[in-house]
């Protein structure tokens, strides 16, 4: 468990001591629940819930002291429906199931197979790391797109500025020169013209560009296509992939570790996957995993997964430590991506830095130039 999450776990326990009787909840379920529900706060009550287990406290009266603690909002509402169809004989993972866009399939069948080991303390451990990590994972691509494109929008902001008010201004003061512009000089104007006389088309050219993507990928073929090219991306593409993988990896690894059935594991693995390529090499896997053959040759075929990897899921399956090989594969994989986010960002920002100087220099030489020669024509 991350050290985090062990910090976390342990102060809910200190807490929970105080609680000597069932909590009631002292407030009406709302007729609309308000609020965004985070995966932070599923991966509180995920390492809350487990320590409450843990203590050898019943399924209800755990939910009825998470649900009488948290503030009011949506996800204290759909804690009381959960209360209630477990208070009413109904199993946690079918109470879960009714709540779909708050816990996902992943979610409801690892606490399923957790109700029929007798391992509910155990599954919601695994969820909480699971969530805990994924949610790191995608910090840290974010984080790695976030000066790039802060960089790109400021510098955008700044030649639009240029272009809108700072070199008509040269243009007045050449037409009074009487004389031809450079090439250079001219194609600066006709640009700046161009974005002055149509300056409220700007933001609709990468909306338009939005709309493009998103069309293509409605149709199957298109969406396939897509997804082949971000994995296929100069500098992006091999985060992108690696990303994938080690998502890939870090789900299937938990529910096989939480007794979930492989072909239903398959299943779900292909329900929460972002890339197309890669839901299709699931589906391969699924149906090679259906006639008895072996996860690892599909995997390898799909040129998405590398040979280290490949025979790790190998060695997993032949040894019957699958899960076990696969949170390594996981664990691996973050680490690269993290290797990968900061080569990336080495590489990011002098190649923007010679970019910005390239523009910059053409706009000055190309507002400069007919005045130097006509100092060297004086």
């Amino acid at each position: 468990m991350p050290d985090n999450l062990k910090k976390r776990r342990d102060k809910f326990k200190t807490a929970a001591r105080g609680q000597t009787g069932p909590a009631e909840a002292t407030e009406k379920k709302p007729l609309f629940g308000g609020g965004r529900i985070s995966r932070v706060m599923k991966t509180q009550f995920s390492v809350q819930f487990s320590t409450l287990q843990d203590a050898g406290l019943p399924v209800l009266r755990s939910l009825k002291i998470l649900e009488g603690q948290m503030r009011p909002g949506r996800f204290k509402t759909v804690l009381q429906a959960v209360s209630e169809d477990v208070e009413g004989g109904s199993p946690l993972s079918e109470a879960l199931s009714k709540h779909p866009k708050v816990f996902d399939a992943l979610y409801v069948n690892v606490v399923r197979a957790g109700e029929a080991g007798g391992m509910l303390t155990e599954v919601f451990q695994r969820l909480a790391e699971f969530m805990e990590r994924s949610d790191k994972l995608v910090r840290r691509v974010r984080g790695a797109l976030a000066y790039p494109s802060f960089v790109v929008l400021f510098a955008a902001g700044v030649l639009t500025f240029i272009m809108i008010v700072v070199v008509p201004q040269f243009e007045e003061i050449f037409s009074g020169l009487g004389r031809d512009l450079p090439a250079m000089t001219e194609m600066l104007i006709g640009f700046s013209k161009a974005i002055g006389d149509y300056w409220f088309l700007l933001p609709l050219v990468p909306l338009a560009f939005w709309g493009l993507w998103k069309m293509i990928r409605k149709s199957p073929g298109g969406l396939y296509a897509t997804d082949k090219f971000k994995l296929k991306m100069p500098l992006f593409g091999n985060l992108i992939r690696k990303t994938q993988v080690s998502r890939f990896a870090r789900t299937l690894g938990t529910l096989s570790s939480s007794g979930v059935p492989l072909l239903e594991s398959l299943d779900i693995v292909r329900g929460t996957s972002t890339n197309e390529v890669l839901g299709q090499t699931v589906d391969k896997v699924k149906a090679s995993v259906s006639e008895g053959e072996s996860i690892a040759q599909p995997l390898g075929e799909s040129g998405i997964f590398d040979d280290m990897v490949v025979n790790m899921v190998d060695v997993g399956e032949e040894t019957g430590e699958l899960d076990r090989m696969l949170m390594k594969v996981a664990d691996r994989f973050d680490d690269e991506v993290d290797s990968t986010v900061a080569a990336m960002l080495s590489i990011l920002e002098p190649l923007l830095i010679v970019v910005m100087g390239v523009v910059v220099g053409f706009i000055v030489v190309a507002l400069f130039m007919p005045l130097l020669e006509l100092q060297g024509n004086i």
